[in-house]
Parts: C-alpha cells; structure tokens; sequence
C-alpha cells in the first residue's frame, strides 16, 4: 500500500450497507479517505467486511459506480462470520486488490489446520457453522493467493497508511486462547429454546437515569476474535468494531488509553449489530464517555441491522446506552447509511433522525 498525504483539509467517508433480513443481520463497510474530492491517486479505499455472498455485487457496484473506482486499497476481514467475510470474495475476484487483512486460524493450531483435506472440511463432528466459517476463509485467503494480493494477519499494533489506520486487536496472545474455543461454540439449532425465551421476554422501564445494561455479557469466542480497527484523521476518530465483545474491547480500550485517545472518538460502530451481550455499561464509559447530561457528546454511532432483528438486532438497551453517554445512533434496516467528513455531496440522499431514547426496553 503506498503512503498517503492526509492534510487538515481531508475528508473521509464511511459507508454501511444493508445486509440480511429478519434475524441474519452482516456487516458490510466502505471507508473513503483523503482529497475525497479530488483525483482516485490522492484518496484511499478501505473495505471492512463483506456481508454475505449476495452482498458482493452491491460493495462492487458502489465502488465503480459512487467512489469511481476499480481498485480497493485494503480489504479487511474482521473474522471468518459468513455474515462478514462471504462477500468480499466477489470483490477481490472483481477488483484490483492491493492488500488483504485477514487472520488464519489454521497457521496458529494444528486442530484447526487438519481440518483441511484439498482445501475442504469433511470431519463431520465439526459444527456445520464452524466448518462454513473456516471454508470461507480458506476460499478468500486462496484467491488472494491465486491473484497475487498479500495477505496480512491484523494483530494489535499493525497499522497502514502512515498510521492513520491502527489495529487496536486482538493480540495475538488473545486470538490464540480464543481459537481454543472454536469448537466448543454450539450449533444455532441448539439455542432454539433459548431464542423462544428470549421472544417473550418483559418489558422494563428505562430514563436517562434509569439503566438496565449490565456488565457481564458473553459472545461467542469466534466473535471475540474480531479485528478492532482505528482510523485516527486527527482530530477526527473513527473505530470499527466488527462483532468484538466485552473482553476484546477492553483489550481495545487498554490501546486507546496507550496512545491516549480515552473518550476522543467521533464514530463507533455498535458491535454485533447491537447485540446486549457484547457491550455493558463500564466498556462504554471507558471508549466514549460517562452518561451526561441530554446534550449529546458529537459521537456518532452506527449499528449494521438486518430489518426485523429486533429485539436482538438491535437491542435497545444497548441503543439507550449509547445515547446516554452522548451518542447519536442510527441503524442501517435495510438502508444504506453514509457519514462524511469534508465528503463529497451525494444528490438525492437525505438527512435522518438518530434513534431516540426509548423508554420502554426488552429485558
């Protein structure tokens, strides 16, 4: 990747895309940074996961037809989700590719790697979602191979384009403990009964003052694994979070306190499309703030929601929780949604409303 010039007049523009529906929400990102409104030569393209393999076609179209153009700088996979990393094959077969960042969880255990047998897992007392997560992978990871992309494994402290982009983790000490727990993940099919419950579960009150959030949530070890990225366009902040939970953010909020960047962020993706169990209250003092008063703090969040994931997609526990601590949240539901910095006008687009505070929450 070559080095680039970001002056105090730059600009950046973030993309969330629509994926899925009903309970499969995905995440799918494009990142536009630099002379935004200039030549392609004196910008950078990022793309941060792919949502599912009919999501492709859509992140390519976008690029050639709104940024204008046919190569993508860096193409980053947070983890091996289907809802994450399918899509971004059909842009690494369809576009120039400079980089790619993506973890190999095969290099690191020689469980995950006997796996494989001419590319293919066929060990059937792996779980049928670890073993379409794992084949992904291997899928993007060789045709990177075949094209001539070089591939990355994006640990804490790896960083491109002189910086402004930093990978916050996981380190590569927490992505090897959390590899240990692939396996023990269980199947969808299993946590039927678990999802009824959930369905009928009450409602409660919340305020501003009244909070229901609580510390102690747990994701899946596959989620943990995710890539935490910063785009540090000082002053302006961006982080990315893909489906990281608790224990991997604070790991995260341990490297913004090092480059002291503690509550100076201006966009935060939601992690885990707004999932109760991958934030609690003290993460998010930690990253954005304290709960203040109703005047909001100028941080953006976005939350990639399939329509009709609610109450899970998001949670509005979790939306209070971050309009608490001054954030403004929006949700994608089936709609494209565009932030800029200094970007470039996009007719026909408009303005929308952030999610209020609810005051009524599923407990």
């Amino acid at each position: 990747m070559a080095s680039i010039y970001y002056p105090a007049d730059a600009g950046f523009e973030i993309d969330f895309f629509p994926v899925g529906e009903g309970s499969r929400s995905g995440d799918a990102i494009v990142v536009r940074f630099g002379q935004v409104n200039s030549s392609r030569d004196k910008q950078s393209v990022v793309v941060v996961d792919g949502g599912y393999s009919t999501t492709g076609d859509a992140l390519v179209k976008h690029l050639q037809d709104v940024v204008g153009t046919d190569r993508v700088d860096l193409i980053i996979s947070t983890h091996p989700d289907t809802d994450h990393i399918n899509g971004l094959c059909t842009v690494i077969e369809t576009l120039e590719v400079d980089a790619l960042w993506m973890h190999l969880p095969w290099d690191h255990t020689e469980d995950l790697a006997r796996l494989f047998h001419d590319g293919r897992i066929t060990d059937n007392s792996v779980s049928k979602k670890l073993r379409d997560e794992l084949t992904g992978a291997r899928i993007l990871a060789e045709a990177a191979l075949e094209r001539g992309v070089p591939v990355t494994e994006p640990f804490t402290g790896v960083t491109a384009f002189d910086g402004l982009l930093r990978v916050l983790g996981p380190s590569v000490d927490f992505y090897e403990k959390q590899l240990i727990e692939f396996r023990s993940t269980p199947e969808p099919s299993r946590l039927g009964p678990l999802a009824k419950m959930a369905e009928t579960t009450r409602l409660v009150r919340e305020s501003f003052g009244v909070e229901t959030l609580k510390d102690g949530g747990t994701t899946s070890a596959e989620n943990e694994t995710s890539v935490i990225t910063l785009f540090d366009f000082d002053p302006k902040r961006v982080l990315l979070t893909g489906d990281a939970g608790i224990a991997a953010l604070d790991l995260a909020a341990d490297q913004l306190d090092s480059l002291g960047l503690t509550q100076k962020l201006d966009f935060i993706q939601v992690p885990h499309h707004g999932s109760r169990h991958n934030v609690g209250p003290s993460i998010l003092d930690r990253m954005i703030g304290p709960k203040t008063s109703p005047e909001p703090r100028n941080v953006t969040a976005y939350v990639s929601a399939a329509p009709g994931g609610g109450p899970k997609h998001p949670s509005r526990q979790v939306t209070n929780a971050f309009t608490r601590r001054g954030a403004r949240v929006f949700v994608t539901e089936g709609n494209q949604l565009f932030h800029n910095h200094n970007g470039c006008p996009r007719p026909g687009w408009v303005e929308i409303e952030p999610l209020p505070l609810f005051d009524e929450v599923e407990e």
